[in-house]
This record gives C-alpha cells, sequence and structure tokens, in this order.
C-alpha cells in the first residue's frame, strides 16, 4: 500500500542516542520518522474497513475522542514499522529487564514473542489508529494488555500542529518511590515519532538500580483534528 522509501532511514542509524535518551528520561523523539503522504495516507485508514473493534474514550471514562484496533494481517506499513522497529528495542528492553531485577528476556525475532503472547492467549493485535477532534483528549494510562507486555512502544504523530489541529500535546509522567509525580510535555511535528516505557523503567540511585511507574496522555485539542499511530508490540488477552 505504501513505498518503503516514505521512511526516514537516518532514524535507524541513531540507535545509541535513542538508548541513552530512554535510559535518562524514558521517552526518546525520533524526528521525521514518516514522510508527510505517508502521514496522510495511514490517516485516511481511519474510515477503511482494517480494524477489528472501535472504542469511544467518553464510554469507558478514557477521556474523549476515539480510536480503532487493526485487525490482522496488518496494514504494510503498520507491519513494517512493528518489524523494523522491534529488533532495535528490544536490546533496551533487555538491558532495562535486567536493570530491574525481573527474570523474564525478550526473543530478538518479533514473530518469537508474538508466538509467546499467542500461547498465552494474546491473540488480539494492539496496533491502533486514533482520531481526536476539539475539546477530546486522553487521560493518563498505561497499554497493557495481559501477562506479556513489551516495555517499549511508539506513537507517531500524523497530523500537523497549528495546521491541522491546536492543542493536543503528548504527555507523559513520572512517578518516583516516595516522590510526586514529574511530567513531561514531548513537542511533536507531523512524522515525528516518540518512543516510550509502557509501565516502568528503571533509574539509577544511590542505592543501585530502582524502578518508576510511567504514564502517557494527550492534553485536550483546541481546535481541528488530531490522528496518531500507535504501536505496541504485545499483542492482547
Amino acid at each position: 500500500m505504501f513505498e518503503a522509501d516514505l521512511f526516514s532511514d537516518q532514524i535507524f542509524d541513531e540507535w545509541q542516542t535513542i538508548g541513552c535518551d530512554l535510559d535518562d528520561r524514558g521517552f526518546a523523539v525520533l524526528p521525521g520518522m514518516i514522510a508527510p503522504q505517508a502521514c496522510q495516507a495511514l490517516a485516511g485508514l481511519y474510515d477503511q474497513p482494517v480494524f477489528r473493534s472501535q472504542v469511544h474514550m467518553a464510554r469507558h471514562g478514557f477521556g474523549r475522542g476515539e480510536y480503532k484496533y487493526f485487525a490482522y494481517p496488518l496494514p504494510d506499513t503498520v507491519a513494517d514499522l512493528r518489524a523494523r522497529l522491534y529488533p532495535q528495542l528490544v536490546q533496551i528492553a533487555n538491558r532495562w529487564q535486567e536493570r530491574m531485577g525481573l527474570e523474564g528476556r525478550f526473543p530478538a525475532a518479533h514473530e518469537d514473542f508474538l508466538a509467546r503472547c499467542h500461547t498465552a492467549g494474546q491473540t488480539r493485535p494492539t496496533p491502533l489508529l486514533l482520531q481526536y477532534g476539539a475539546d477530546d483528549y486522553n487521560c493518563l494510562h498505561q497499554d497493557i494488555y495481559g501477562e506479556h507486555v513489551f516495555p517499549l512502544q511508539v506513537a507517531i504523530l500524523l497530523s500537523r500542529p497549528e495546521e491541522d489541529f491546536t492543542g493536543g500535546e503528548f504527555v507523559l509522567t513520572e512517578q518516583r518511590p516516595r516522590m510526586q509525580s514529574v511530567p513531561s510535555v514531548v513537542p511533536l511535528q507531523q512524522g515525528d515519532a516518540v518512543i516510550f516505557a509502557v509501565s516502568q523503567r528503571p533509574v539509577s540511585g544511590t542505592r543501585g538500580n530502582y524502578r518508576v511507574t510511567m504514564r502517557h496522555g494527550v492534553s485536550r485539542v483546541r481546535s481541528g483534528r488530531r490522528h496518531t499511530l500507535g504501536i505496541i508490540f504485545h499483542d492482547a488477552a
């Protein structure tokens, strides 16, 4: 459906910096990961029959707006992103597991990790397309869908800030033990991706590593329409 050269190959040469940002802050921005024409094409999928379910956030207390989970087989671009990102992120994920004192390790190939999910009954695909209008927002949350959780995920902004929409900033919070939460607002342009911790990440302290809890959301959209592609690497029960 989309051509491979719509992705920026330069992004995939910067993993050392990306890994350092993830270790330091729990998130990293990949500028211009997807070209504008690919962003438009992905956003245009929202009204196509390529999804397994639709969620209206207000009905569940998740915020306002809506999103749809893709069905298998995933659209080519979505499947390609999942396949190209996982082998880079799995090295960081396994390092985090060790630092947090967790025994589980993730296999090098994404298909092997999905097989593990499916054996445990997590068979529903989790990549999703989100759509926000004026006054819509997404409450702080974590995308955990079962026993097997890959600790990193990716969100890609498909719309143009200040042109297609205003407001709607991507927001992260970090809760450290016995401390108040620290918020981060992550500026994104069309085609930018943000990699971030799904639930917890390790932080170095005076007594070694400890875990902090992360949550993410989207602030209120003031005007226009905002589309985001979410890439989650574990499937849902």
